[in-house]
């Protein structure tokens, strides 16, 4: 079946894969690559937009970095993040001369580091 406002001589270039998605809800989903995540509401907001990834950080709404802060911070957001229905990815502080905290963080489960 065609939704009735899709045109019924749109051409699809051939690298366009169809797909029967019949009974299936699909929706865009946008991708913010740079997020401070500072309050619980910022999730909600992003859901209602459409999106489904969010990658950033945040020490909380006190100071404006985009970075987690080491490892254990990294595990309270991935803690705090897992009931939402969203894809995250949380970036750690990269501007360490110490090879081991990076290595901590990483393994802590950041997706990247903020330089």
């Amino acid at each position: 079946a065609t939704m009735d406002s899709v045109h019924p001589k749109l051409i699809c270039g051939a690298a366009t894969t169809v797909r029967d998605a019949e009974g299936l809800i699909a929706t865009p989903g946008g991708i913010d690559v740079h997020v401070h995540f500072d309050s619980a509401q910022l999730v909600e907001h992003a859901i209602a937009s459409g999106l489904t990834t969010m990658i950033g950080g945040s020490l909380g709404p006190i100071t404006v970095g985009i970075d987690c802060g080491g490892a254990w911070n990294v595990g309270k957001m991935l803690q705090a993040s897992q009931h939402w229905p969203m894809n995250f990815g949380f970036l750690g502080r990269g501007n360490s001369s110490k090879a081991r905290s990076l290595y901590d963080q990483m393994r802590g489960g950041c997706l990247g580091l903020k330089i």
